[in-house]
């Protein structure tokens, strides 16, 4: 089949003009497409070539083979040469032959574009009848051979890794950039597109367009733009990246470019062996592995490529490949291990190296004998213990014994190091070197005490260093070693019990319920507790007596045996906060006072009488048992505390006695310590609403009014304010003739007393009376008839409307003292020895 050709050139006077024109056209070219071929096949000659060149000049013009796409879908393959003057004489003419390939069609044999430069079908001239000879295929000329582009390719070796990353980018985004090679001669720019189309998959090569030689680079349209350095200049940019080989030589070696199947291009052409390009693909770990099986030198991220493609096709791969290439890795790893820690970036790729050969060592796991694979896997072990990198997780099986003898004797000092490296997170690196130590059989028992306190202080710890929340999970990794390695999980587990008994909530809110092996072991009764006791049920008492009693168990140990074990479980069923009064009488009761003076927990019982609330009826009781257990132990301010909370609960009894008031001030004012406020406004009430309640004795009631004691005052204000005591006002004529003469009893012994006892009838009393029938006071007034001594009569003139009748108990009360009448119920008697006010 006949390739259908064009030929333009300028040309004399003839039936389609003169000047530049079509000179020759083969039937199959599309009319159409004439003027756009145009545009694609011009020349202009260099401006620093001789305007006036004789035939031995014009043979170093540059020649412009172009690959042009057309609108139709199509290729155009082009030849440009300089020929100087035209038949009339001008200067500039030139001569341009073409083949056009319809769309899908390839020249024959599949051959590529490039490889027709300076084919010797390639004619200067039009043919004299002006109609093209058949043309059935393009043979290619020396230039491209392979030892010719091997020898140039080692002559531009510090530039090919950077063309071929710009090659890359246009490969996957066609559109994204276009490449001008700027350089003396366009055979050279030939010779660039050719290790480019080597490089590049076959089908990626048959779409490239370019053309060897332009004046005008920036009006290019072709994908690979050639150029001279007299061509107009090309400033670089982020869609033209300009490759200039005209200068000195391009700064940084060729393994500096970050792109690494552009760097393993670029060293397989230094090697001299394109043959690798056979199969040529944009994949990197197909082409480093083939690389590295034909002893190619490549670096490390191109290293791990190999490995990953190696290991995710390990089933199709012959046994001869994979062994080759493990061979290579061995001792390519090796190479790079002292180099990988120059910079960051060269140890990150180390680790990735390592962590792709790690599973590649474990895919190939019984598919290859240990001998192939021991030696790297032993030095992908040292690389990463030699360079402080991520280190694998290796299998017994994955060495020799003699690999193994010789990894111990090289690396026990560094793991042994790395090991203790308190800058290193105890749960990262520090257990994968001990893993690879007992790999190796090398003895670390001694620097298992520091590493479990470290990883304690990790697993109770926050990220923020504070205590965490609860229901988090230790490392997988270090869960795996506790559980392979004995010794560590005895040392961590008795670090953990330290905290454990040290702050239980805040090892119990991080490790709760977690997969810490711990019920395996009877000991660590601290850290048993935290992570295997039960959670509470429920507020109240019943529920934390039960988790109590569960948390205990769960110790494994009981309370006698160890106290502290005690003292743990109240932290953690009570954490930052106290019992009520209720659970710690059962706590001492049931477990006596003997252990709670051995745990230290006997002031933590005594805080719960101390601090429980005014409503907590179960405080008297409580105090009673502590001062009757602890007897010699407490402390003059407890002691007096707890005496006063004992008294509370026997106001209204039997035991009460005499000079309640006298007894509960005397008391809260001879401690050596301060009262709490708790203990003091349960007494208060508790004084309040005995002397509120009645019958009150006169001598106690007296003991009220000379106290002025503000907040026993406001005590007894508050409790006459109840709404219980309103009601028994209004039901009780009896109970409300008692209150009248006990607040108008006293007057004048306490300005604070006299300011209680007014409110009182002023503002409990009459408002009540008020609302009372006629039947109930006359109820009132007859008891107070009954009591005598005047009573009813400053009833009456107290209970007389408007204000003459309330200042009548004023002026009542000063006559009574004026007349210094006997005691009567209501008017105190004072001590002996004391004069009445």
């Amino acid at each position: 089949m006949s390739l259908a050709q064009l030929h333009y050139t300028s040309a004399p006077p003839g039936p389609d003009g003169s000047g530049f024109r079509f000179t020759a056209i083969s039937d199959g070219v599309p009319q159409g497409l004439l003027r756009e071929a145009e545009q694609l096949i011009g020349y202009e000659p260099p401006r620093d070539l001789p305007a006036r060149p004789d035939a031995a000049q014009l043979s170093g013009f540059p020649k412009a083979l172009g690959c042009h796409e057309l609108s139709d879908g199509g290729r155009l393959l082009s030849r440009t040469v300089y020929t100087g003057a035209d038949y009339s004489g001008r200067w500039g003419n030139f001569h341009a032959h073409a083949l056009y390939l319809p769309p899908g069609a390839r020249l024959p044999d599949g051959a590529l574009p490039i490889t027709a430069w300076e084919s010797p079908r390639w004619a200067d001239a039009t043919p004299a009848d002006r109609r093209p000879a058949p043309l059935d295929r393009l043979e290619p000329s020396g230039l491209l051979r392979r030892d010719g582009l091997i020898a140039f390719a080692a002559s531009r070796a510090d530039r090919l890794a950077a063309f071929f990353a710009d090659l890359r980018v246009l490969a996957e985004q066609p559109d994204a950039c276009q490449l001008v090679l700027v350089e003396h001669d366009s055979a050279a720019v030939a010779q660039w597109i050719a290790l480019a189309c080597a490089v590049l998959p076959r089908e990626v090569a048959h779409r490239l367009t370019f053309t060897t030689y332009t004046r005008r680079p920036q009006q290019a349209r072709q994908q690979i733009v050639g150029a001279l350095p007299s061509s107009e200049p090309c400033p670089p940019g982020p869609r033209l990246r300009v490759h200039d080989c005209t200068g000195r030589a391009a700064e940084g070696a060729a393994g500096a470019v970050p792109d690494a199947w552009a760097d393993t291009c670029a060293r397989v052409w230094g090697a001299g062996r394109p043959e690798l390009f056979r199969d040529a693909s944009l994949d990197l770990g197909y082409l480093a592995a083939a690389a590295l099986t034909a002893g190619v030198a490549l670096r490390s991220d191109a290293r791990a490529a190999a490995a990953q493609w190696a290991a995710e096709r390990v089933g199709t791969l012959p046994e001869p490949t994979l062994t080759a290439l493990i061979g290579v890795l061995s001792t390519a790893t090796v190479a790079d291990a002292s180099a990988s820690t120059a910079t960051a970036t060269a140890t990150a790729e180390t680790g990735a190296e390592r962590a792709a050969v790690a599973a590649l060592l474990d895919r190939v796991e019984g598919r290859l004998p240990i001998a192939v694979t021991a030696p790297l896997a032993g030095r992908v072990l040292t690389s990463a213990v030699l360079s402080g990198g991520p280190v694998p997780a290796l299998r017994a099986g994955s060495l020799t014994p003699v690999v193994r003898g010789g990894l111990a004797r090289t690396l026990a000092a560094p793991l042994r190091s790395g090991i203790a490296d308190v800058r290193e997170p105890a749960t990262g690196r520090p257990l994968l070197l001990l893993g690879t130590a007992d790999l190796l059989d090398i003895d670390c028992q001694d620097l298992l005490p520091g590493l479990a306190g470290r990883l304690s202080r990790v697993l109770v710890a926050a990220p923020d260093g504070t205590a965490g929340p609860g229901g988090e999970e230790p490392p997988p990794a270090l869960l795996a070693a506790v559980e392979e390695h004995p010794a560590l999980r005895i040392a961590l587990f008795g670090a953990l019990d330290a905290l454990a008994a040290a702050d239980p909530a805040a090892v119990a809110r991080r490790l709760a319920g977690s997969r810490l092996p711990v019920a395996l072991h009877p000991g660590f009764p601290h850290l048993r507790m935290c992570v295997l006791a039960p959670g509470g049920t429920g507020p109240d008492a019943a529920d934390r007596l039960a988790r109590f009693h569960g948390v205990v168990r769960a110790a494994g140990v009981s309370p006698h045996a160890d106290p502290a074990v005690l003292r743990t479980a109240l932290a953690l069923v009570w954490p930052g906060e106290l019992p009520t009064s209720q659970e710690a009488s059962l706590l001492l009761n049931e477990l006596g006072s003997d252990i709670h003076r051995a745990a230290g927990t006997r002031d933590v019982l005594v805080d719960a009488a101390l601090a429980a609330p005014p409503d907590d009826v179960d405080v008297p009781v409580l105090a009673a048992d502590l001062l009757r257990c602890f007897p010699a132990e407490l402390r003059p301010g407890q002691r007096a505390a707890l005496l006063l909370l004992e008294f509370t609960g026997l106001l209204g009894t039997g035991g009460e006695g005499e000079e309640w008031v006298g007894r509960a001030l005397g008391l809260r004012a001879g401690a050596a310590e301060p009262v709490p406020d708790t203990v003091t406004e349960r007494v208060f009430a508790a004084l309040a609403r005995r002397l509120v309640d009645g019958p009150t004795p006169d001598s106690e009631l007296y003991g009220l009014a000379r106290s002025g004691e503000t907040r026993l005052l406001a005590a007894y204000e508050r409790t006459v304010h109840a709404e219980r005591v309103r009601d028994r006002l209004r039901t009780s004529p009896e109970y409300a003739a008692a209150c009248f003469c006990a607040w108008s009893a006293c007057p004048g012994v306490h300005p604070a007393w006299d300011e209680t006892r007014t409110a009182l009838l002023a503002k409990v009393l009459r408002p009540v009376l008020r609302s009372l029938p006629a039947a109930e006071l006359a109820g009132i007034e007859d008891t107070l008839d009954r009591a005598g001594g005047g009573r009813l009569d400053a009833f009456r003139a107290w209970n007389r409307p408007g204000a003459l009748g309330r200042l009548t108990g004023r002026f009542a009360g000063r006559a009574r003292r004026a007349e210094r009448p006997p005691v009567r119920h209501g008017d105190v008697e004072p001590p002996a020895g004391e004069r009445r006010p």
